[in-house]
């Protein structure tokens, strides 16, 4: 009989062991090598079986075990030793203690709030699908781990994702546990009086979405989880938070208007009830949380008094964006009438016009459509900071949201790049850490591994090529295991019987060269590409000298038949008897998967269409570990591949980068057949693994050492394993966003000595909106040059003078500029240099100002300049934020120094 209701009872544990209850709601313990190792000592058997969750471990070892662990001397001294440890941990000073202050001397931000969708903490808190959660979760362990005061918030899964198996004939299918909350590291934050916390949305019609909030804490970091599965709630709205990326349109409004009013409303709680400080940055990890700009216009129009434009302005100034996506197709976009609906009539916010929200999200530039509101547009105008994740994807994302900046060339977007870095602890095997840690000490190596500021791993060289190879053998032999095991469990699911299952015993060999693939399964990410030509993938596999063998995973979204045929067919390719030995797809990636993966493959392959990888941090983790990456040129390895850390795929089609935000989308290999691109690019990497890469693996010198294969794992430890760090990552952050965008929050808030409240913000908009006004009358009216313009010569200087109409405004609103450099064939100005002209005297009769400057000739070759006016205030953080700029009219071209 099916139960019609579900709850878990919990253990009580004897006095003795209650350290044992904190240390497993902190989730710390899923990155700690010492904190796991004492919940295995509880009942190692009982740990294997609950997939090493300690809350679940906790909840099933028999009474009597507990009993004799509560008389256990020698246990209770570890388990207080590690209850010690963890205190210290969390309540003494780390990175962020002692940082130097930020933009001009002030102080840190006191507290972040950090909004993202999906968050991958650990396996056992299944509420993740893929790179985007795996990197939340990294940012808040790094975080934690450098004592930055950030507050997580995102949303309860009831459902989580999906568990991934295989149909007999290889189709993916889904399944959704129920997750119970009671049998999970978290807790429900509650009032002072004991009953639950409650954030409540109004919604047309009449209607409430409520939601309770769950707290994990990840190390020093508290991580917020709304959950709208609760009694208060009709049936439509319970299911809001069913699970992650489905439903349909109105759903995901909900979901992304619950994380962003909501979440901002949860933060605004657990500050009041814990005395953790307020945030001043607010970062919108992609566009999904985009309205917590929105409540934060409402909290400081209903609060303080502001119009929207100030309340704006004061949002924007502390409020960063990061966006992941290389393709418009990977945004969220609703349609206007029903966004119009949620935040107009009844469901209104305080003191924000649904027209004022829907022109957030308009997609306003040519091309645009009217009739879709844009969330990543929001999440743009909503944040006065910008990044992409890598260097590669800044310059996409410049060009892809070109359109937001009219007038502006796409280098000078207002949009950074932070390039994205992996949680060390989480994803280095312990027998990694031990190794080097028997060569530069313990202590040494925990601080290479989380802070991220050494450039190179000294010490590391010293490593002996037999304990090298030795430690790659193991972990390779680690993986096999696991794979074996794995096949089993899939195969089982598919149906079959015992007697058809004694191939995985031989399934994968630890002495075989082994190429890892894992990651979702869209389809730019292309994972047949490596079936292109399938009798060459044979010969490759079943070398009698020099074989590989592949072990393959990912996810196709439920939605995507096309990802899920993709799977079908690399699972049909891998059920060949004839190479099932050599190739494998293991079903249901996750972090547990992962923890294996990464450490056992001695390559990693990554063959996306470029540049649609924005980052893509599955290569870090292995290279982390001494895997050799094998990837085409995108996101990290376009800017960190240096030729000994492994090998670049030749793309069909150059480097060209193109698309925009209101264009269909981008696309790789531009101008070339995409089967004969994919034919192309296939062929390069099968040579490249015959020729290159198992050749170097299978070279055996003295000894039976393939010295120069170990050389580049060396060299990858020690170059690449500083730079791939989540450490570096947030001291990036913090260092280039947070700390000027706080200062920037604190100047517009009048937070700043002897500031009055909110000045900045009503200066700055009233300004803004003062410069849109008269802007129409700005005006490049003449220029021309003194000097060599005839025979100019390196080192020379020509002398400008430029005639420029500003109407109703002052030369304190513009900064006049003169743009000069290399020129193409078309006269484009690359490579420019920007010089500010000066104002001289006062305007003439005429009203037209004179500006002058000298322009160096600094460079030779074909050479050009020309000038504009630009916005100009010291509170803007960009000369092109206002995204206004006046240019000389078009002309036929330049004459002995004069613009005609």
């Amino acid at each position: 009989m099916k139960a019609i209701r579900r709850f878990t009872v919990r253990t009580v544990l004897p006095e003795q062991l209650q350290p044992l209850h904190d240390l497993a709601l902190n989730l710390r313990w899923s990155w700690h090598p010492e904190t796991r190792e004492l919940f295995r000592s509880v009942d190692p058997e009982v740990w294997e079986a609950t997939g090493e969750d300690p809350v679940r471990l906790l909840g099933e070892v028999p009474a009597a075990r507990l009993a004799a662990l509560a008389a256990d001397r020698r246990f209770l001294r570890r388990l207080h030793d590690t209850a010690d440890e963890l205190h210290d941990y969390l309540t003494g000073p780390r990175w962020y203690q002692g940082a130097p202050p930020g933009t001009d001397g002030e102080p840190l931000p006191a507290a972040v709030a950090y909004f993202s969708p999906e968050y991958g903490i650990a396996a056992a808190l299944p509420q993740y699908s893929g790179g985007l959660g795996i990197l939340a979760g990294d940012h808040l362990k790094a975080a934690s781990d450098l004592g930055v005061p950030i507050v997580g918030v995102g949303l309860f899964y009831r459902h989580g994702y999906f568990r991934q198996s295989l149909s007999r004939d290889g189709w993916q299918q889904e399944r959704y546990p129920l997750l119970d909350p009671n049998e999970l590291a978290v807790s429900l934050l509650r009032e002072p009086d004991g009953s639950p916390c409650r954030v409540v949305l109004t919604l047309p019609g009449g209607r409430r979405l409520h939601a309770h909030i769950w707290k994990a804490q990840v190390g020093r970091v508290p991580l917020l989880l709304l959950d709208s599965d609760i009694e208060e709630n009709s049936a439509a709205e319970r299911d809001v938070t069913d699970r992650l990326y489905g439903g349909g349109s109105e759903h995901r409004l909900l979901q992304e208007m619950l994380l962003g009013i909501g979440g901002v409303r949860a933060v605004r709680t657990f500050c009041r009830l814990t005395g953790h400080p307020e945030p001043e940055v607010f970062h919108t990890n992609e566009g999904h949380a985009g309205f917590l700009g929105v409540e934060r216009i409402s909290e400081l129009a209903h609060g303080t008094g502001l119009d929207f434009d100030a309340a704006l302005e004061a949002v924007r100034a502390g409020t960063v964006f990061t966006t992941h996506t290389p393709v418009p197709a990977g945004i969220d976009r609703f349609d206007r009438d029903l966004v119009a609906r949620h935040f107009g009539g009844d469901a209104a916010l305080p003191g924000v016009p649904a027209d004022r929200v829907l022109a957030l999200g308009a997609e306003s530039w040519e091309g645009g459509d009217p009739r879709l509101f844009n969330m990543a547009a929001m999440g743009l105008r909503l944040a006065q900071r910008a990044n992409g994740v890598s260097t590669l994807h800044g310059e996409v994302s410049r060009r892809m949201f070109n359109g937001l900046w009219p007038g502006f060339d796409a280098p000078e977007v207002p949009i950074t790049s932070i390039t994205n870095g992996v949680h060390a602890p989480t994803w280095i095997d312990p027998a990694v850490v031990r190794l080097g840690a028997r060569e530069i000490g313990a202590a040494h190596a925990e601080n290479a591994m989380i802070t991220g500021e050494a450039k190179r791993w000294h010490g590391v060289e010293a490593i002996a090529d037999a304990d090298i190879w030795e430690l790659r053998r193991a972990l390779r032999a680690q993986l096999v295991d696991e794979a074996r095991r794995r096949l089993r469990t899939s195969w089982r699911q598919r149906g079959a019987g015992d007697a058809e299952l004694g191939w995985t015993e031989s399934a994968l060999d630890p002495d075989v060269l082994t190429i890892g693939f894992a990651r979702r399964v869209p389809s730019y990410k292309r994972l047949t590409l490596m079936l292109r030509d399938p009798e060459r993938l044979r010969r490759l596999l079943l070398h009698p000298e020099r074989p590989v063998q592949i072990v393959i995973a990912g996810k196709a979204h439920p939605a995507d038949d096309g990802g899920k045929r993709l799977i079908q067919e690399m699972v049909r390719f891998s059920d060949d008897p004839a190479v099932r030995h050599r190739i494998v797809f293991l079903p249901d990636y996750d972090m547990a998967m992962a923890q294996h993966l990464y450490p056992g493959c001695d390559v990693w392959l990554n063959n996306p269409l470029r540049p649609l990888e924005a980052c893509g941090t599955s290569g870090m983790k292995a290279a982390l570990n001494g895997c050799l990456n094998l990837s085409v040129l995108d996101g990290w390895w376009d800017e960190w591949f240096d030729g000994s850390n492994g090998w670049a795929i030749p793309t069909a089609e150059g480097t060209g980068v193109g698309g925009n935000v209101h264009g269909a989308g981008m696309t790789g290999g531009q101008g070339i057949d995409a089967d004969r691109r994919d034919d192309l690019e296939a062929s390069a990497l099968y040579d490249l693994i015959e020729h290159q890469v198992a050749a170097r693996f299978y070279d055996r010198g003295p000894g039976g050492l393939p010295h120069r294969w170990i050389e580049m794992v060396r060299h990858t430890l020690v170059h690449l394993g500083p730079k791939v760090l989540a450490g570096r990552m947030v001291r990036e952050y913090v260092d280039r966003l947070y700390a000027p965008a706080a200062a920037a929050q604190r100047r517009l808030a009048g937070t700043v000595p002897d500031g009055e409240a909110y000045s900045g913000a009503r200066e700055l908009a009233g300004w803004k909106s003062r410069v849109r006004e008269a802007w129409s009358a700005v005006r490049v009216e003449h220029v021309e040059a003194g000097g060599p313009a005839d025979a100019p010569e390196l080192g020379s200087t020509l002398a400008l003078r430029v005639q420029v109409a500003l109407g109703a405004l002052e030369p304190s609103d513009v900064d006049v500029q003169a743009v000069a450099g290399r020129v193409d064939d078309s006269d484009r100005i690359t490579d420019a240099a920007v010089v500010s002209l000066k104002p001289s005297g006062r305007p003439g009769l005429d009203g037209r100002w004179l500006y002058e400057g000298p322009l160096e000739l600094a460079r030779t070759g074909p050479f050009g300049y020309t000038v504009r006016v630009l916005p100009a205030h010291p509170l803007l953080a960009s000369t092109a934020e206002l995204g206004l700029v006046a240019v000389p009219p078009e002309s036929a071209g330049m004459d002995a120094g004069l613009l005609r």
